[in-house]
């Protein structure tokens, strides 16, 4: 049962690991910006593989689970860059070149990580 958003966060890791999304990491931004607390923040390898990361999440709102409250979603069906608004946690699901180019870490990186998987 997710309680707040940092439950709803470590939530979404987990279902983008389920789906193979790769290099998964949650950066706390509550003391950064009001418009989030969290982004998750993962990649895939093809569009194919984002889209069904992108599916799994929305799947999960329509199965009714507590405190998953899908606002918005941009680049479905481009797939190389795909963000799922949840208001206190947005996703980004892009393509690993994407993410390269982009690097959402080291604009956030004032951003704590929040470790959610032990190795």
């Amino acid at each position: 049962m997710v309680k707040d958003s940092r439950q709803l966060a470590l939530a979404c890791a987990r279902w983008a690991d389920q789906n193979k999304a790769e290099d998964i990491i949650i950066l706390n931004l509550k003391k950064l910006t009001f418009i989030t607390d969290y982004f998750v923040i993962c990649s895939g390898r093809n569009k194919k593989q984002n889209q069904a990361v992108a599916d799994e999440l929305i799947a999960q709102e329509k199965k009714g689970s507590p405190g998953l409250n899908l606002l918005s979603t941009e680049g479905y069906h481009e797939g190389s860059w795909i963000v799922l608004d949840l208001g206190d946690v947005i996703v980004h699901i892009l393509h690993e070149s994407l993410r390269k180019f982009y690097d959402l870490e080291f604009i956030w990186s004032e951003a704590p990580r929040v470790r959610w998987k032990t190795k």
